[in-house]
C-alpha cells in the first residue's frame, strides 16, 4: 500500500493514498445522497429551492418548513448516527480481532435499548431522557461484559462470547417490557426498537452532534493505538503502548458512540458490523479504517432511509427494517466466507 508522510509544525500524519482517494470518493456519494435526500418525499422540493434555502434564503412557506423541520433532522440525524454507528463498529471489531465484533452483537445496543424502553415505557420521558438511558444503559451493559471477558487482560474470543450471552438476556428483557406495556407504549417502543429515522427532530440532532463532536475526534487520535493493539499485546507494549489502558480508552469511546447511536435513531441493525468490512475490502487496509468507516456506515443507513421511502412511499417504514434485512444476507455471507 502506498503511503505518504505529512509533517506540520514537528507532527507526522502518515496516510494510504488509495485510502485517501476511496474516503474522498465516499465523501462525494454521501454528499449527494444527502442532497438527493432533501429533494425526494411525499413533497418534492426542487433542487434550485434546496439550495437557495441552504444559503439562507427563506423558501415558501410549506416548502421552508418541510425542508428544516422535517427533512433536514432526519438527514443529519442518518449521516452522524451512520458515522458513529461506522466508527464503533470498527473500534469493537479491531479490539476483539473477530469479525463479528459489533456493539449489536455485543450486546451494547441491546443495552442502550433497554435503558430507553425503561423511559419511554416506564417514565414516559422526553427525547433527552431517552438518550440519557440509552447512554446508561449502553455503558452499564458494556461494563458487566468487560468484567466477564477480563481474566488478565480482556481477550477477542471471550469478549465475543461474553457479549453473545448478554445480549440474548437483553432480548429477553426487551420484549417482556413490551408485552407488559400498555398497547400504544408498546407500538411507539416497538417503533423505535426497529430503529427508526421517522420524526426526527433537532433535538435528535443536537443529541449525535455533541457525541459525534467529542467521541470520534478522540477516536481518531486513538487509531494509531488501535493499529499497534492488533499486532499483540507484546508487540504494542514493546513500541509504547499501554495495551490494557489504550483498550480500556477505545473500548469507551466506541460505547459511549453506540449508546449516542441509538439515543438518536434506536437500534439500528447491523451497520456496525458491515460497514468496517465494506471499508476495509475498499481501502485494502489490513487494519482498522475509521474514517471510511464512518463514511461507508452514514451511506448505508442513509441509503437504507432513501429505499425505504421509495419502496413504500405512502408508508412509514423504518429504516432498521431495510438495514436488518441487508445486514441478515450479509452476515450470511460473511459466515459462509468465514466457514469456507
Amino acid at each position: 500500500m502506498t503511503t505518504r508522510v505529512v509533517r506540520v509544525a514537528g507532527l507526522s500524519v502518515r496516510y494510504s493514498l488509495r485510502a485517501f482517494a476511496m474516503s474522498a470518493l465516499l465523501a462525494i456519494l454521501l454528499a449527494v445522497l444527502c442532497g438527493y435526500a432533501l429533494t425526494v418525499g411525499k413533497f418534492e422540493i426542487p433542487v434550485g429551492q434546496v439550495l437557495t434555502m441552504l444559503v439562507g434564503n427563506p423558501g415558501p412557506q410549506g416548502i421552508d418548513y418541510v425542508f428544516w423541520t422535517v427533512r433536514m433532522p432526519r438527514v443529519l440525524t442518518a449521516v452522524l448516527v451512520g458515522v458513529m454507528f461506522g466508527v464503533a463498529g470498527d473500534i469493537i471489531q479491531s479490539l476483539s480481532r473477530n469479525p463479528l465484533g459489533s456493539p449489536d452483537v455485543l450486546g451494547f445496543g441491546g443495552g442502550a435499548a433497554t435503558g430507553a424502553l425503561l423511559q419511554i415505557l416506564v417514565f414516559g420521558a422526553s427525547a433527552s431522557a431517552v438518550a440519557g438511558g440509552a447512554i446508561v444503559g449502553a455503558f452499564a451493559t458494556a461494563a458487566v461484559v468487560y468484567l466477564i471477558a477480563y481474566r488478565r487482560g480482556v481477550i477477542g474470543y471471550r469478549l465475543v462470547l461474553a457479549g453473545i450471552g448478554i445480549a440474548a438476556l437483553l432480548t429477553a428483557l426487551n420484549r417482556y417490557l413490551l408485552i407488559t406495556a400498555e398497547l400504544n407504549d408498546a407500538y411507539r417502543a416497538a417503533v423505535w426498537l426497529t430503529g427508526s429515522l421517522l420524526d426526527r427532530t433537532w433535538e435528535h440532532v443536537t443529541i449525535a452532534t455533541v457525541a459525534a463532536g467529542s467521541l470520534i475526534p478522540a477516536a481518531l487520535l486513538m487509531s494509531r493505538r488501535l493499529t499497534l493493539l492488533e499486532m499483540g499485546d507484546d508487540t504494542s507494549a514493546s513500541l509504547g503502548v499501554a495495551p490494557e489502558r489504550s483498550r480500556a480508552v477505545l473500548f469507551v469511546i466506541a460505547v459511549g458512540l453506540t449508546g449516542a447511536a441509538v439515543a438518536s435513531a434506536g437500534p439500528i441493525a447491523f451497520i456496525a458490523l458491515a460497514a468496517p468490512h465494506i471499508a476495509r475490502r475498499m481501502v485494502h487496509a489490513a487494519g482498522p479504517s475509521l474514517i471510511a468507516s464512518g463514511l461507508v456506515g452514514a451511506i448505508l443507513l442513509l441509503g437504507a432511509d432513501l429505499a425505504c421511502q421509495q419502496v413504500f412511499p405512502t408508508g412509514d417504514l423504518p429504516a432498521g427494517v431495510a438495514t436488518g434485512a441487508l445486514g441478515g444476507l450479509y452476515l450470511a455471507i460473511v459466515l459462509g466466507t468465514r466457514w469456507r
